[in-house]
């Protein structure tokens, strides 16, 4: 009798070595992308925080002094404020950018008239950076040239909108900016989601009279549930990187009042020369954004794989 077990080893081994060939190219064209990712992305990685145990000034130096960099960085005022402030505008930021780019997908989704146009309108400011998206709203908020001015000019001179200048109120003026960016981005991805919604569903939920408003919060969104976890990883992912939109809006002012982290990393890297304390909150930073995203690696990745053995 033949051996079907020393039959079957060879060719399984010259299937697998057929299949590393076949993969031999793509691995060789991928090698300058994995280089660039271990020796630049993980490499500056590892020197940031490296740096942050050091005495670093204007130059790098590569001594250590444990966490005094990470103390001097918590009492520092302006680090606890901006931390603050990029609190504020997440939260407001993310709930505001959902709840406006789902009812933009509910709304476009109802098959209206003009649907390409309209879609394009919602979506054309995600296309702008964030600079060009700051420098607008700046202009368009400033009580002297923009908003205030031209209902002033209208007839109403008691009009007031100076949030842009108000210290208590111009985080909401970075928000509002930031909702008209990346609605747009919201609602094209939700609409997605609507539009695989089973009609029979619909037509289910229509024979037994369940009130519109109830099917898409007991229904829909149950459905739209990982496509809401994305745009939610994307917009806070945003929210981390936030520095271009403040530097083209405000600077960073009225005094400290719309600092943010970002801007507190790079206004020391550069201009107070002190790349110790910068690189001690670049890595608070860093370890806030992979808090936000190894949750989201685990339940996309890791756990279906686990889940299939």
């Amino acid at each position: 009798m033949v051996d079907v077990a020393a039959t079957s080893a060879p060719q399984a081994w010259l299937r697998a070595r057929s299949r590393l060939l076949s993969q031999l190219p793509a691995a060789i064209a991928l090698l300058p992308a994995a280089a660039a990712v271990v020796f630049v992305y993980i490499g500056a990685l590892a020197w940031t925080v490296r740096l942050s145990f050091s005495s670093s000034k204007m130059l790098p130096v590569f001594d250590f002094v444990g966490l005094n960099q990470y103390q001097r960085l918590f009492g520092t005022e302006r680090f606890v404020v901006s931390t603050w402030h990029i609190l504020v505008f997440g939260i407001l930021y993310i709930a505001g950018s959902l709840i406006i780019g789902f009812l933009l997908a509910v709304f476009i989704d109802q098959r209206v008239r003009l649907e390409g146009v309209f879609r394009t309108i919602f979506l054309y400011p995600y296309a702008m950076s964030f600079i060009v998206t700051g420098l607008v709203w700046q202009w368009f908020l400033n009580p002297e040239l923009g908003l205030q001015k031209t209902v002033r000019d209208l007839g109403f001179p008691s009009f007031s909108f100076d949030w842009i200048v108000d210290q208590d109120k111009v985080v909401f003026t970075l928000v509002i900016a930031a909702i008209w960016q990346s609605a747009g981005l919201v609602m094209a991805i939700l609409l997605a989601g609507l539009r695989g919604v089973d009609a029979e569903l619909w037509k289910a939920t229509r024979i037994d009279a369940i009130p519109t408003w109830r099917v898409y919060v007991s229904i829909i969104l149950p459905i739209l549930t990982p496509m809401l976890a994305t745009v939610s990883i994307l917009l806070a992912v945003a929210v981390a990187k936030l520095y271009d939109l403040v530097v083209a809006m405000t600077k960073g002012g009225p005094g400290l009042s719309s600092e943010v982290p970002a801007k507190f990393i790079m206004d020391n890297f550069f201009e107070r020369s002190n790349v110790g304390l910068g690189a001690a909150a670049a890595t608070i930073l860093l370890i806030s954004v992979a808090s936000i995203l190894a949750p989201w690696i685990y339940a996309e990745h890791i756990r279906p794989q686990r889940v299939r053995k």
